[in-house]
């Protein structure tokens, strides 16, 4: 018995050391379906999966979840951690790893239809807004022969981190420039840290990244590498874009962005916040609410939050909204 107890309390310890570490710190916090005062009844720790850390998930997580536990009074501990972005967020957010999570519309949209990485499986995932744009970025070195998506055949090409959106855009751009995402290009499966490294040493000749502007990791490329590097037009892939999902659109990054001497023609794609399909609607409610008085907050960790709006924090279709943030944005 007293073996027992012993092997019990280690576990009970590493359990504790475990939830410290990051991640889920509070049990899920399901929905009872009442009324909605917009209120959490006890402190509660709240979870945020971000992204890469030079991307624009990262500075804007870390910035909401300053705002959230400041609007709270510390009554809502929120906490922004580093991931691999969307695919993996959306999995680690249905998982419980974490409770609020940024993810690109089209992957959200894949994880509720049960399409694409999450194929036969939809995901039990509702939205808390649909955010800023995010504009896909496709940088080529200069001296590498390639001047269109299609130059990128036989090339060494990171798609961005795994189980990310940049990597599931990337192999869409890819398709609808005919190449075969597996057999077509040396794919380097980086996060955007070490895709920029490798642009700038030569040992990467071309980059995707899919982020809001100014993403700080491609300001940092442009800024070090110069005339080395240049983006690629996507107009051509738009179309067949479209036909995989509605919510890609045409964009611009304007030249003033990155200090270019010209704008770059894009493909654009909304991103959402996602919550579990469980989360207590007045913790939803509180999370919205502080998103939207704490913008200007947010505005200063990146100018990217000044595209988020209420007039289309509803646009977030086919993932439904909570109805907690519906609550939140009716007031």
């Amino acid at each position: 018995m007293r073996r027992v107890a012993v092997v019990f309390a280690v576990a009970a310890v590493s359990a504790g050391l475990l939830t410290g570490c990051g991640g889920r710190r509070d049990a899920p916090h399901h929905d009872a379906g009442g009324a909605i005062t917009c209120e959490v009844a006890q402190e509660t720790r709240v979870g945020i999966a971000t992204g890469n850390a030079t991307g624009v998930y990262f500075a804007l997580g870390n910035s909401y979840a300053d705002q959230v536990s400041q609007a709270t009074n510390g009554k809502v501990k929120a906490t922004a951690a580093e991931t691999g972005a969307s695919v993996q967020n959306i999995q680690q957010l249905v998982a419980g790893t974490y409770q609020v999570a940024f993810s690109l519309a089209d992957t959200a949209a894949d994880a509720v239809l049960g399409v694409g990485s999450f194929d036969g499986k939809k995901q039990p995932v509702q939205a808390l807004s649909r955010l800023y744009p995010n504009y896909t970025q496709v940088v080529a070195r200069t001296g590498s022969g390639i001047n269109s998506v299609a130059d990128l055949r036989g090339k060494r090409v990171s798609t961005g981190s795994p189980k990310s959106g940049t990597e599931v855009i990337a192999q869409r751009v890819l398709q609808a420039a005919g190449l075969n995402p597996d057999s077509d290009i040396s794919a380097q499966r980086l996060d955007l840290t070490k895709t920029v490294d490798g642009m700038k040493d030569g040992s990467i000749d071309a980059m995707f990244f899919s982020g809001g502007l100014p993403t700080p990791g491609i300001t940092d490329l442009f800024t070090s590498a110069k005339d080395k590097v240049r983006f690629l037009d996507l107009t051509d892939q738009l179309p067949a874009m479209r036909k995989v999902s509605p919510v890609y659109e045409a964009g611009t990054i304007p030249a003033a962005t990155y200090g270019l001497s010209a704008d770059a023609k894009t493909i654009v794609v909304p991103n959402v916040l996602l919550v579990r399909d469980d989360l207590d609607a007045n913790l939803a409610c509180v999370l919205t609410k502080a998103l939207f008085d704490r913008k200007p907050q947010l505005e200063q960790a990146n100018s990217a939050a000044k595209d988020i709006s209420r007039d289309n924090a509803r646009k977030t279709d086919p993932v439904p909204l909570n109805r907690g943030a519906d609550h939140a944005l009716t007031k």
